[in-house]
C-alpha cells in the first residue's frame, strides 16, 4: 500500500523540481526539500479540508529562520503547519552556483476526514493513512511588493479585522509574492530558547483593545505583576512582581530591543526604569522571564526580566486622534513602508489636566527603526528614540485629612509637587551567519534627564542642627536632577550540532555598558521656593562588563537540560561632591553656617567638601532549567538561578569591595498547551520561591527603597489564554507570602494576591455597505490586587477596576470609545504607613498614619483612526 507520508514528501520533491526548473532563469535555482515532517492533528480536532501558505525564510545554508502566514486556514492549522516546517530541512538557493538567504512559499493543504485516493491508491497499492495533511514544497519566493491580505488591519488596531494568528502573533498576513526572482529575507531575531514555565513570550494580538495608558501597562499581560504610580502622569510606574516592591526597576531588568532602560547612575534608585517612551501601539511583543533562570539576564534581575519586541504590523500610514475626559488630547501618527514589521517609524504627542488638583502633563515621543540586509545572511536595524515629559503631581495624602473633610479624595499638599524627564537614544544591531555560527552584535548610546519633587512627609525632617542660625520648619520638598549618559554593546555567537541524533546548541556572549551620571538633591522652602540644603550631590562612573555561557541540549524527545553561567564584574568610580553635612562641634565664630556641604570635621579641623571613591566586585551565576515532555499537551519543567543587584553608589567604600545583594531562585511547573478545532488553549501552574539577603524597602524620608534586612518568598502562579477565530481571552493569579528572614513579619507594600484578566471579541459584521463589510470588536480588562502589608501591622484596602473598550470600523476607518474604571470605583492605588505634619503648627506628631495617592477616576476617550496604503 501506498504511505501517504512517502507519498506527500515525493509529491513536494517533484514540485520543488519543477519549480525549480521553471525558476531557474537568470542562473537562479530554487531551494529543495531534504527532509519534511507532516503536520499531526492532535487529539480533539477534526480534520477539515483547508490550506494554509506559508513564507519561510532560509538562510544561504537552507536553515528556517522565520515563518509567516500568508493564507490562512484558521489559527490551529496555521499553528500546525508551522511547527511541521520548522521542522523541514532544504538545500539553499544558489545564483550562479553560489548559495544565498531567500525567502519561499510553501503551501500545506489539509484533507478532510476521507480525503481523495491519491493515484497510486487507484493503481492498487493501498490506502494511505488518514492524517488529513498533504504537503508541496515551495512555489516560489516572495518579494515585498505583494498586494496586502484583504484581511490586514486598516488602522493598526488589532480586532475582527486582524485576529492573532500563530507564527506572526500580531495577527497580520504578509503580501503575496509578485516577482519570483525578488529575495528578501527580512525578519525577527531569534528567540532564545524557553527557560521553561515562567518564561513568558507574550503575544499582544487583540489584546491591544484593552485601554491601556502607556507600554508600561502592558507588562500586566503577564501573571503576578501589579502597577502603581504615586508621582504623577510623567512619572515612571511602580512594579509589584512575583512579591517583590521592585519601585522603579530596581529588581526587574528592563530593555526595548534589547536596549537597556534601567538607569545605574540615578540617586533615585539604582534600576531606575521609566517606560514612558516606548509608543504603545509599536509593541508586538514582551518576553518576560520571571526569576533569574536565563544566563542572559544580568544585573538588576532579581524578580526576572522583561523586552518589548518593537514592530509595526500595519503597513502604510496610520494617524489617530484621541481626545477625553480631562481635558486629554493624543495624536498618534505611524507609518511602515515596505514589508519587514520591523521598518517603521512612529510619532506621540499627549496632553492632559489630569484628575483632581496638579496632575496636568505634557508629553511626546518619536520613535524610528530601519531594518535592512548586508549581503547574502546579514540583517542588520538602526534604532533611534526622542522623549520628553513635564507633569505636575499630588503626592500622597493623609486618611485623617480626607475623613475629616480638611482635603477632597483628589486634592494635594503641596502644587510644587513634579517632574520633568527625557530620552534620546540610538542603537544599531547586526545578525548574521559565519562558517557555523551564527553571531549578533548591537551597540547603544542613551542619554537621559530628569527632573523629580516631591514631598512625602511635610514638615517634619528640616531639623535643628548647631551649625544652622535658628529656624523654623522650612519643608520637606526635594528637588532632584539627574543627568545620566549610558553607552554600550553586547554580542553573542551560537553554534549548533546533531548529537545523541537530536539538534544541540551552545551560545556564548557578553554585555558591556558604561555610565557617567550627576546628580543633585535639594531641599526646597516651601514659603520662599528656593532651595535652603543640598543633600546630596553625586558624580558617578560606573561600569558593568558581563560574560555568559548557555547549553541547549536535547538529550530525547522528550527531555531538554537548558543552562549554564553569568558572571559579571562592576566597576564604581563617585565623587561625593557634599560629604559632610553636619559637625557635631563646630569651630567658634564659624563662617559656614547654614552651608550645606562643610570644609571642616570636629572641632573645626579643615578638610574638603569631597570624598571620591572607587571599587570593583565580581560574582558568578549559574542557572539551570530541566524541561520534560510534551506528553498529550503537557510539559513540566524546574528551574533554579541566582542573581545579583548592584549597590547603591552612594554606599561605596574605598578598597572594600562591592557588595551585592545576592538572590537565589527556583520554580516548577506544568504548561499546557493543545489545539481544538479553531480553538488554541494554553495553560500554565507553577510554585515558586526567592531569596535575597538584602532587600530593598521603600523610606519615606528619603523617597525611594533604601536597604534593608533578608527576604523569602513563596508562591503559586496560575495562566491561561485562549485564542479563537473570533475572541483571545487571557487570565491569571498569583498567590505571593513575602516575609523578612529575622522576624517572619509581612514585607510591606507587597500585594498578597494579584488577579488580571484581559479579554477581546472581534468579527466582521454580516452587512454588505457598498461592497464591504463593517467590523465590531469590544475588549476588557479587570484587575484585583489583595491586601498589602503595612508598617506595624497595617493592612492596605483591596482594589478592584475594570476597562473597557468598543470600535467599529469600515475600510480605512475605526473608532473606539474606551473607558478607563469604567465603574468609577473610588480606591488608593497607593498606600503607605508612616510619621508626617503636613500643617507646620506646633510640634510635630511622630505617630504614623495612613497615607495614600488616589486612583483615577472613570475617564471615557474617543479615539479616530484612519489607515492609508496598508489595505482597505
Amino acid at each position: 500500500m501506498f504511505n501517504f507520508r512517502i507519498g506527500a514528501s515525493l509529491l513536494a520533491c517533484l514540485f520543488l523540481s519543477a519549480s525549480s526548473v521553471a525558476w531557474a532563469q537568470g542562473d537562479i535555482v530554487m531551494p529543495k526539500v531534504l527532509t519534511h515532517v507532516d503536520p499531526t492533528l492532535p487529539p480533539g480536532v477534526t480534520a477539515r479540508e483547508t490550506d494554509v501558505v506559508l513564507a519561510v525564510s532560509l538562510d544561504a545554508t537552507g536553515v528556517v529562520l522565520d515563518i509567516a502566514v500568508l493564507t490562512s486556514g484558521g489559527p490551529v492549522f496555521d499553528r500546525l503547519a508551522i511547527e511541521a516546517v520548522k521542522q523541514w530541512t532544504f538545500s539553499p538557493a544558489l545564483r550562479d552556483g553560489k548559495p544565498f538567504a531567500a525567502k519561499i512559499k510553501v503551501p500545506v493543504h489539509f484533507h478532510g476526514p476521507h480525503p481523495p485516493e491519491s493515484d497510486a491508491d487507484s493503481a492498487g497499492q493501498g490506502t494511505a493513512p488518514n492524517t488529513g495533511v498533504s504537503q508541496t514544497g515551495p512555489a516560489s519566493t516572495t518579494a515585498p511588493q505583494g498586494t496586502p491580505n484583504t484581511n490586514l488591519p486598516n488602522t493598526g488596531t488589532p480586532g475582527p479585522q486582524n485576529p492573532p494568528k500563530p507564527g506572526d502573533p500580531t495577527g497580520t498576513n504578509q503580501p503575496a509574492a509578485q516577482s519570483p526572482l525578488d529575495v528578501n529575507v527580512l525578519g525577527g531575531r531569534r528567540q532564545p530558547p524557553s527557560r521553561g514555565a515562567g518564561d513568558f513570550h507574550v503575544d499582544i494580538g487583540a489584546l491591544a483593545l484593552v485601554p491601556r495608558q502607556n507600554a508600561a501597562k502592558m507588562l500586566t499581560l503577564a501573571p503576578s505583576i501589579f502597577l502603581s504610580n504615586e508621582g504623577g502622569e510623567g512619572h515612571a510606574e511602580r512594579i509589584y512582581l512575583r512579591g517583590f516592591d521592585a519601585r522603579e526597576g530596581q529588581d526587574l531588568e528592563l530593555s526595548a530591543g534589547g536596549v537597556p532602560i534601567n538607569e545605574s547612575a540615578n540617586l533615585h534608585g539604582a534600576g531606575f526604569a521609566d517606560m514612558h517612551f516606548v509608543i504603545p501601539e509599536l509593541v508586538r511583543s514582551i518576553r518576560v522571564v520571571e526569576g533569574p533562570f536565563d544566563p542572559r539576564q544580568g544585573n538588576y534581575a532579581v524578580a526576572g526580566s522583561a523586552d518589548y519586541e518593537l514592530g509595526l504590523a500595519q503597513r502604510g500610514v496610520t494617524v489617530k486622534y484621541t481626545y477625553g475626559t480631562f481635558n486629554t488630547h493624543r495624536a498618534v501618527a505611524l507609518w511602515g513602508p515596505g514589508e519587514s514589521v520591523h521598518t517603521f517609524g512612529g510619532a506621540e504627542i499627549q496632553t492632559s489636566d489630569g484628575f483632581g488638583q496638579n496632575r496636568a502633563s505634557k508629553r511626546a515621543t518619536a520613535m524610528g527603526q530601519f531594518e535592512g540586509q548586508i549581503g547574502e545572511t546579514g540583517t542588520y536595524r538602526i534604532a533611534a528614540t526622542a522623549y520628553g515629559v513635564d507633569y505636575q503631581s499630588a503626592g500622597l495624602l493623609r486618611v485623617d485629612d480626607v475623613t475629616s473633610g480638611r482635603k477632597d479624595f483628589f486634592d494635594t499638599y503641596d502644587p510644587s509637587q513634579g517632574g520633568s524627564g527625557s530620552r534620546f537614544s540610538f542603537s544599531a544591531d547586526i545578525e548574521g551567519k559565519s562558517g557555523g555560527a551564527s553571531l549578533y552584535q548591537q551597540v547603544f548610546l542613551i542619554q537621559r534627564g530628569m527632573r523629580l519633587r516631591e514631598n512625602f512627609t511635610g514638615f517634619l525632617e528640616d531639623t535643628q542642627e548647631a551649625i544652622q542660625k535658628p529656624h523654623v520648619q522650612r519643608g520637606d520638598l526635594f528637588d532632584l536632577s539627574v543627568d545620566e549618559t549610558t553607552f554600550g554593546a553586547r554580542g553573542k555567537a551560537s553554534y549548533k550540532t546533531q548529537l545523541f541524533g537530536h539538534r544541540q546548541e551552545m551560545e556564548v556572549g557578553y554585555f558591556a555598558r558604561g555610565d557617567r551620571g550627576q546628580n543633585t538633591r535639594s531641599r526646597i522652602a516651601k514659603a520662599a521656593g528656593t532651595p535652603y540644603k543640598t543633600d546630596a550631590s553625586y558624580d558617578v562612573t560606573l561600569g558593568d562588563i558581563g560574560l555568559y555561557g548557555d547549553l541547549n541540549l536535547r538529550i530525547t524527545k522528550w527531555l531538554s537540560l537548558r543552562g549554564g553561567a553569568r558572571a559579571d564584574v562592576l566597576f564604581y568610580d563617585v565623587l561625593d561632591e557634599c560629604a559632610v553635612q553636619t559637625v557635631s562641634r563646630p569651630e567658634e565664630d564659624s563662617s559656614t553656617v547654614d552651608e550645606s556641604c562643610l570644609d571642616q570635621t570636629r572641632f573645626g579641623e579643615h578638610r574638603e567638601a569631597y570624598q571620591r571613591t572607587s571599587s570593583a566586585g565580581v560574582r558568578a551565576m549559574p542557572r539551570a532549567s530541566v524541561l520534560v515532555g510534551p506528553f498529550q499537551g503537557f510539559s513540566l519543567s524546574l528551574s533554579a538561578g541566582t542573581g545579583i543587584r548592584s549597590m547603591d553608589p552612594r554606599f561605596i567604600t574605598q578598597n572594600a569591595g562591592v557588595q551585592f545583594a545576592s538572590i537565589e531562585a527556583y520554580e516548577g511547573g506544568v504548561s499546557y498547551s493543545r489545539d481544538f478545532d479553531t480553538l488554541h488553549i494554553g495553560a500554565r501552574s507553577i510554585l515558586f520561591g526567592t531569596r535575597v539577603d538584602r532587600d530593598l524597602i521603600f523610606n519615606q524620608t528619603e523617597g525611594r527603597n533604601v536597604v534593608s534586612g533578608g527576604t523569602t518568598r513563596i508562591g503559586w502562579i496560575g495562566q491561561a489564554r485562549a485564542t479563537g477565530d473570533f475572541f483571545d481571552t487571557n487570565l491569571s493569579v498569583t498567590f505571593t507570602k513575602s516575609r523578612f528572614d529575622e522576624t517572619g513579619l509581612l514585607v510591606p507594600y507587597v500585594p498578597d494576591v494579584v488577579v488580571r484578566w484581559d479579554g477581546a471579541v472581534f468579527r466582521e459584521l454580516p452587512w454588505l455597505i457598498f461592497d464591504h463589510r463593517a467590523r465590531a470588536a469590544a475588549a476588557a480588562g479587570i484587575s484585583y490586587i489583595g491586601q498589602r502589608a503595612l508598617p506595624f501591622g497595617q493592612r492596605s484596602d483591596t482594589i478592584f477596576t475594570a476597562d473597557a473598550s468598543v470600535t467599529v470600523g469600515y475600510r480605512n476607518f475605526d473608532l473606539t470609545v474606551a473607558a478607563t474604571n469604567l465603574f468609577d470605583t473610588q480606591y488608593r492605588l497607593t498606600e503607605l504607613n508612616y510619621a508626617s505634619d503636613f500643617t507646620s503648627d506646633g510640634p510635630p506628631t511622630l505617630v504614623p498614619a495612613r497615607h495614600f495617592a488616589a486612583g483615577a477616576p472613570r475617564e471615557v476617550l474617543f479615539t479616530l483612526a484612519a489607515n492609508f496604503g496598508g489595505g482597505s
